[in-house]
C-alpha cells in the first residue's frame, strides 16, 4: 500500500515582520482556496445537485416533462422491488459482476506476467491490447455484430449457429464477452505497470532462495500489486452495477428481458414509460451497490495503512 506523507503546513517567510507575515499567509491561503474553487464548484453542479435532484424526484410521480410533480413516498420503491423484471435485472448485474471480477482478472494478470519477460514488443502489445478499450462502444459493438454475431456472413453464420443475442438463455452472455474483449486489455496494462514497481531485489532474493515461478508471483508479485488488484475490484463492482452501452448496443435487455441490467431498466422507466420517479429509484438503487463497494474498499485500505 501506497502511503503518502502529509503535506507539510505552510509558514510565511521567517525573515518577514510578524504583520507582514499574517498577510502573506493569508494572501496564499486566498489563492489556494481561489485555486479550488473551480473543481469544486465544477462537482457541486455536476455531481452534487444532480444527485440529490434524483434523490429526491425517486420519491416523486414526475413524467420528466414540466413541473408538475406529486410526492408518492415510497411508491416507486415498492412497485420496483416487486417488478419481476427488477429481480431479473439485479440478478444479471450480479452475474455480470462475476464474470467481470473473474474472466478479465485472470486473463489480464497471466497476460501482463507474460509481457513482463517480453521487454523488446512490450510497448507494441500493450498498444494492441489498449486498442478496444479505447474505441467507442458503439464501434465495438458494431464489429462484434457484423463480424461474430451476424447470422448472414458473420462467423455464427459460417458455423450454422444463432446469433447468441437472439437468445434469452445465452444474450447476457453474448453481451458480457463484447465489454471483457474491451475491458480486459485494459486491466492487462493496468495490472503490468503495478507488476513492474516490485522490487527487483525481492524477485531476484526469491529466486536465489530457490522460488520459481509460481513462489515468485504468490510471494512476491502478489503483496507487491494488492493494492491495485483491490482498486480494480472495487472500480469493476461499480461498473458492473453501472452497465448499460453494450447490452443496451447488442441486447436492449431482450429478448424478453432476458438480458436487462438496471441500466437499460432504468432508461426504459425514462425513456419509454415517461417514469422519471422510477427510474431516479432505480438510480438510487444501483448507486447503493456502487457505494458500498467505495466503503468496503475504504474500510480494507484503512486496514492495510494501519498494519
Amino acid at each position: 500500500m501506497v502511503i503518502t506523507a502529509a503535506p507539510a503546513r505552510e509558514s510565511a517567510p521567517a525573515h518577514l515582520p510578524p504583520g507582514r507575515r499574517r498577510t502573506h499567509l493569508r494572501r496564499r491561503t486566498a489563492i489556494n482556496y481561489a485555486l479550488v474553487a473551480p473543481a469544486l464548484v465544477l462537482s457541486i453542479v455536476i455531481v452534487v445537485v444532480p444527485g440529490i435532484l434524483t434523490l429526491l424526484f425517486a420519491f416523486t410521480d414526475w413524467s420528466g416533462v414540466g413541473f408538475d410533480v406529486h410526492f408518492v413516498g415510497g411508491k416507486n420503491f415498492a412497485s420496483i422491488l416487486s417488478d419481476p423484471v427488477f429481480a431479473t435485472a439485479l440478478t444479471n448485474n450480479i452475474k455480470w459482476l462475476v464474470m467481470f471480477l473473474t474472466l478479465p482478472a485472470v486473463i489480464g494478470l497471466l497476460t501482463a506476467m507474460l509481457l513482463l519477460r517480453r521487454k523488446r514488443l512490450r510497448t507494441f502489445y500493450q498498444v494492441i491490447y489498449l486498442m478496444p478499450y479505447v474505441l467507442a462502444p458503439v464501434v465495438n459493438a458494431l464489429v462484434w455484430q457484423t463480424i461474430i454475431y451476424n447470422p448472414h456472413g458473420g462467423v455464427a453464420g459460417l458455423l450454422g449457429i444463432q446469433p447468441p443475442t437472439g437468445s434469452t438463455s445465452t444474450a447476457l452472455y453474448a453481451a458480457a464477452a463484447v465489454d471483457m474483449w474491451h475491458y480486459w486489455g485494459f486491466l492487462t496494462v493496468v495490472y503490468l505497470g503495478a507488476i513492474r514497481q516490485t522490487p527487483v531485489d525481492q524477485v531476484e532474493a526469491a529466486i536465489v532462495d530457490g522460488a520459481g515461478g509460481w513462489g515468485v508471483f504468490r510471494n512476491v508479485y502478489l503483496p507487491s500489486i494488492r493494492p491495485t488488484l483491490l482498486l480494480m475490484g472495487v472500480m469493476t463492482v461499480i461498473f458492473s452495477f453501472l452497465a448499460f452501452d453494450y447490452v443496451f448496443l447488442l441486447t436492449q435487455g431482450g429478448p424478453a428481458h432476458a438480458s436487462e441490467v438496471m441500466g437499460t431498466y432504468a432508461y426504459a422507466f425514462a425513456f419509454s414509460s415517461f417514469e422519471f420517479g422510477k427510474a431516479a429509484a432505480v438510480g438510487i438503487i444501483m448507486s447503493f451497490f456502487g457505494l458500498l463497494a467505495s466503503v468496503l474498499y475504504t474500510w480494507i485500505s484503512r486496514r492495510e495503512i494501519a498494519r
